[in-house]
């Protein structure tokens, strides 16, 4: 067939574009054709000409892939429809062929509308008494495709989609006027990347990854066809159905239009005609469920990706809209886990093998001055398979409810709705953070009795919990040897409040209503229990806390990329209150409290760990006097524990990482844990930090200076 316009065409289209068709009104309702001529009605015009240059710029849903830290590791994909925008250069003839035999033999000489689609069409439906044929172009389809994909409301997707008229008409205007804007080939190239071929592949890049594993440069002849007669009925004509036989008529039809059109020797599509379809499908993973068994842990750190996702302005104005961009927005996306530390973390929590307690075991890894999460382990299986779980260790949930192991996807380390765990004693960094900040110095000394009975608390009369504690206590000691008359002392002298908003900018945040309350400007002078750590944290909070202090007092929010790119390879920015540009994925940091007094905590928290702190004494004897000897290197940190051991911590940190570890029953809080568990957190802490730094420089902590040290 010749690829020369038609003059049939060429004395049509300009007739098209003037609305003087005339002879065929009464046919209207058979065919929408003599609308045409009345697109001279000015807001109809108008609107279309704007959604026509709308499409010139418009491009389909993408999915987002998200990547380990090499940046070519596939861990996962985000999308509702599955796709990824190919060059028509990047296709096969075979498969641009075989879409223009199959759809639109004519495509190469009209201009948008064919006429003699158009006079065939009309014939054949003026004859049925309805629209039982569209010779609707690829041009037009692609309009169609297009609408549908740009749509922002229903009404705009059914507007797209609806068989009327009216739709019929600005449709074969939009085709006319968008030859005029794009060539052929930009036309192909973005149908072939809107078609939708069934099985979740829209566009050619899913379709031949879907359906043949191999990418649409690679399509022969006859899986050309093949994927090319399914965009007319995907379900009728699916070649995965056990019979094949609608798929293979369907396709052999491309074929005899292949080779009609002289895209194929006659011989070549007999021969392509015999051979049976053969496929290799590919289901393409999905959502953090769909990470590789090989990485399973590394699906609590996906769905940390998704929960973070959902709260950043820069991908939509709701928590609806940034997971749709996430869905649809094409995306490349590489994850800030360092797949060493991430591997250390496992060992050390028995992520692999220690699934079957109700005692969930987790740690969390971030890094001071970025905020970056290194790594999130936890002893448990991320699947959304329930099936096999027992029941909830909590006697106030039904006899249906499943336990939180071996499998879940429940945020247990944090970045979700979860509340967190009771983090005793680890929050006594807030008020000796807040009372160095003031002015105070590490030799504060006061003479801590076995209880102390608070005047400033109304009357709350705390006890240590042992008596080799009472005695004279400086921020060294007390830290080291966890005194809580002390640090009750010490957080009436600094306030509660400034604790607690302390805390606060450290990134702490209060999820039960309790938490609130305590927490509000009106009771938090009162909150004296705020340094025995009867708050909820999680161990993403915890851990970003410490590593702000590892860091000189420099507070950057948790983060758990290291890289954000749009379709086009850019990173992906987001505009600052003052106007100011920045890439999502670049840190977010601001000092909390001075260097000096940072320096400070650090030398108090170096005394619990069994490391010798540069300015002070410890006391004698420390709660973690194991961590030291482990870790290898200068290392900071603090137990902490609750009331009848419910839950147990350790948050441990050198210059390079910070680390949150923590037992407890997610589903029963007051299932303890028992005092021996309460080793586990401290050897966790200690075994990754040591593990994750193996072959590193050991660095030494900056000694705080004279005038903090007092």
């Amino acid at each position: 067939m010749s690829n020369r316009p038609l003059a049939a065409a060429g004395r049509l289209v300009p007739l098209l574009r003037a609305g003087l068709i005339a002879g065929i009104v009464v046919a209207a309702a058979a065919y929408p054709l003599v609308a045409l001529t009345g697109l001279g009605a000015k807001a109809t015009a108008h609107a279309v000409e704007h959604k026509t240059k709308l499409l010139t710029t418009a491009l389909p849903a993408e999915t987002s892939y998200v990547y380990a830290p090499d940046g070519k590791t596939v861990l996962t994909m985000f999308y509702e429809e599955y796709r990824q925008y190919t060059k028509l250069s990047d296709m096969s003839p075979n498969i641009q062929q075989a879409i223009v035999a199959a759809e639109d033999s004519r495509f190469y000489q009209h201009h948008g509308v064919d006429p003699k689609g158009v006079a065939r069409a009309f014939v054949a439906n003026a004859n049925s008494s309805g629209v039982s044929q569209g010779a609707s172009t690829l041009t037009m389809q692609y309009v169609r495709m297009a609408l549908r994909d740009s749509a922002t409301t229903p009404k705009e997707v059914q507007e797209a989609t609806q068989q009327t008229s009216l739709r019929k008409v600005k449709e074969m205007r939009m085709a006319l006027d968008l030859e005029k804007e794009l060539s052929k080939e930009q036309i192909l190239e973005r149908y072939l990347n809107s078609a939708y071929f069934g099985h979740r592949a829209y566009g050619i890049y899913a379709a031949s990854e879907i359906f043949f594993s191999k990418t649409p440069k690679d399509l022969t002849p006859v899986e050309a066809a093949t994927l090319a007669g399914l965009v007319k009925s995907p379900s009728e004509y699916d070649p995965a159905d056990s019979d094949q036989k609608e798929a293979t008529g369907r396709r052999n039809y491309v074929l005899d239009r292949m080779s009609q059109l002289g895209y194929l020797s006659p011989d070549s599509a007999t021969a392509a005609k015999s051979e049976p379809i053969r496929l290799k499908l590919t289901d393409p993973p999905n959502d953090c469920a769909s990470v590789p068994e090989k990485y399973n842990s590394w699906g609590f750190a996906c769905d940390y990706l998704k929960n973070w996702w959902s709260t950043q302005p820069a991908f939509g104005a709701n928590r609806l809209e940034r997971m749709d961009k996430l869905r649809r927005g094409g995306y490349r996306i590489v994850l800030s886990i360092d797949p060493k530390v991430q591997a250390a973390a496992e060992k050390n929590v028995g992520s692999k093998e220690n699934t079957g307690s109700p005692f969930a075991n987790g740690i969390v890894v971030s890094e001071p001055g970025t905020g970056r999460v290194k790594a999130m382990a936890v002893n448990r299986t991320y699947s959304l398979d329930l099936a096999e779980n027992p029941q909830s260790s909590n006697p106030e949930a039904g006899p249906k409810v499943k336990a939180n192991y071996p499998n879940t996807v429940a945020p247990l380390l944090g970045g979700g709705d979860l509340p967190g765990y009771q983090a005793g004693s680890t929050f006594k960094m807030f008020p000796m953070l807040a009372a160095l900040d003031s002015g105070m110095t590490l030799s504060t000394s006061f003479n801590a009795p076995y209880r102390y009975k608070s005047s400033v608390y109304d009357g709350w009369a705390p006890s240590n919990a042992s008596g080799a504690m009472t005695g004279q206590q400086t921020m060294w000691s007390g830290f080291g040897k966890s005194v809580n008359t002390y640090f009750v002392w010490l957080e009436e002298r600094v306030g509660a409040d400034r604790a607690v908003r302390l805390a606060e900018q450290l990134g702490l945040r209060w999820r039960t209503d309790v938490d609130r309350e305590q927490a509000s400007p009106t009771n938090a002078k009162k909150w004296g229990a705020f340094t025995l750590g009867v708050s909820d944290a999680t161990p993403l909070e915890m851990a970003n806390a410490y590593a702000a202090v590892a860091a000189d007092g420099r507070y950057c929010e948790a983060i758990p990329v290291s890289a954000i790119m749009n379709r086009d390879g850019t990173p992906a920015t987001y505009t600052t209150a003052g106007g100011i540009q920045r890439e999502v994925a670049k840190p977010r940091c601001r000092q909390v409290v001075s260097a000096d007094a940072a320096r400070a905590a650090t030398d108090a928290a170096r005394c619990p760990t069994g490391d010798t702190p540069a300015r002070g004494g410890c006391g004698g004897w420390s709660t973690a006097d194991s961590v030291r000897g482990t870790v290898g290197r200068p290392v900071a940190g603090k137990t902490g524990t609750t009331d009848s051991t419910r839950s147990a911590w350790f948050v441990g940190y050198t210059p390079e990482l910070a680390a949150a570890s923590f037992i407890s029953d997610p589903d029963n809080p007051f299932n303890a844990v028992g005092d021996g568990q309460s080793q586990i957190p401290i050897a966790a802490v200690s075994e990754t930090l040591r593990d994750a730094l193996k072959g590193q420089p050991a660095r030494q902590f900056t000694p705080p200076s004279d005038a903090i040290v007092g």
